[in-house]
């Protein structure tokens, strides 16, 4: 029997191995190598490809020059129509904001003024209140109040400030309309200094050139600190208006003054419109704390650089030229916030390495703020 049993067994045996047996198991498929994930941070040659928008530039010509070079670097551009003297009339401001948007109204955003003429006097806030709603039909998207409000303009021999309650009937109509006020209130805190302790050239320049707007020289004037008081009662009394504070809020020196003020006003950002030389140096001094302070307010900030084109500078070579600087600011500028790399900025005598910011934060910055604080989408 064990015999048999076991020829039987080895002719089972046998007949499973000529009839192949049971099938194999497939050989499993090589899983597809993973996509390598995008680096970090971006690199200059993703500046033109990235989206962006210049949240505070003034194209004050109805010539192609600004626009072109917009296009060539890939920016969408908030144009700001300003009460300022060196500017042209606010009328022709306003036609060159909207023969730019009708060019381009994908690329190009407008932000409306108003001037302070007939402040105090009946019916001065009705007559500004209608031209803002004009001007809201137009497209514009923000109102812009200048410096002028609490360094120039006087009623009754007495300086205006921006917490004067008349004009809070105009910033309850910006905010009624659904439009942003951006608040150019002060200066920067180099403007209190004498020429020779301002710590950026740019500064030290615009105060030598402007002698009426530097305040070391007019201890008369309210202070600094008037200034952002008065700045800041106006946005507590009206909490519910979406503001921005241009040129850093006039809190460019520090940091953690700008973190401050963000603090206490959740509805406020702030755009770095002719502050970078500012916030660069503070960087040189202490980068990882500047950076840290990118990352924690990234969604409160805007780029913004103060780019000008005025019909004076027109001309076939200076609209040339302007093209050339236009680029040179915004890739300067790209260089410093997106890469690590250094270079030499002048204006503070210093080479400064970039803050190579995560990819997600200049994203924001460069274009996500923006489109919420002007509800551009």
């Amino acid at each position: 029997m064990k015999r048999i049993s076991g020829l039987l067994l080895g002719g089972a045996i046998s007949l499973l191995v000529a009839c192949g047996g049971p099938a194999p198991e497939p050989a499993p498929t090589p899983a597809a190598a993973p996509k390598p994930a995008p680096p970090a941070t971006y690199s200059m040659e993703d500046f033109k490809s990235v989206r962006k928008l210049d949240a505070h530039v003034h194209m004050n010509v109805v010539g192609p020059a600004f626009l072109e070079q917009a296009r060539e670097d890939g920016f969408e551009l908030m144009t700001i129509n300003v009460d300022y003297p060196d500017f042209p009339k606010l009328a022709d401001q306003r036609a060159a904001a909207l023969t730019q948007l009708h060019a381009d109204p994908a690329r190009v955003h407008w932000a409306t003024t108003f001037s302070m003429q007939g402040f105090g006097k009946p019916g001065w806030a009705d007559k500004v209140n209608a031209t803002l709603a004009a001007d809201a039909q137009q497209g514009a998207k923000a109102v812009k109040v200048w410096k002028n409000v609490g360094m120039k303009e006087r009623f009754g021999g007495k300086l205006v400030m921006l917490d004067d309650p008349r004009i809070s009937p105009v910033a309850d109509k910006v905010q009624s309309l659904g439009l942003t006020l951006i608040g150019h209130l002060g200066e920067p805190q180099n403007c209190w200094l004498p020429l020779d302790q301002m710590t950026t050239d740019n500064d030290r320049e615009y105060f030598k050139e402007h002698p009426q707007y530097h305040m070391y020289l007019h201890p008369e004037m309210p202070s600094y600190e008037d200034q952002i008081k008065a700045r800041d009662n106006f946005v507590a009394a009206h909490p519910g208006l979406r503001f921005v504070g241009a040129h850093l809020g006039s809190l460019e020196y520090d940091v953690d003054r700008i973190a401050a003020f963000l603090d206490r006003f959740p509805n406020a950002n702030v755009d770095m419109a002719a502050r970078m030389s500012q916030v660069q140096y503070q960087s040189v001094r202490d980068r990882e704390k500047v950076r840290n302070f990118f990352i924690k307010y990234q969604d409160r900030l805007l780029y913004g650089t103060d780019l000008t084109l005025n019909p004076d500078a027109a001309s076939t070579e200076q609209e040339a030229e302007f093209k050339r600087e236009a680029h040179d600011v915004w890739t300067r500028d790209w260089r410093y916030l997106a890469t690590a790399e250094s270079q030499h900025v002048e204006v503070i005598k210093a080479d400064v390495p970039g803050l190579a910011l995560p990819r997600e934060v200049i994203d924001r910055i460069y274009y996500r703020n923006s489109a919420r604080a002007f509800s551009l989408n």
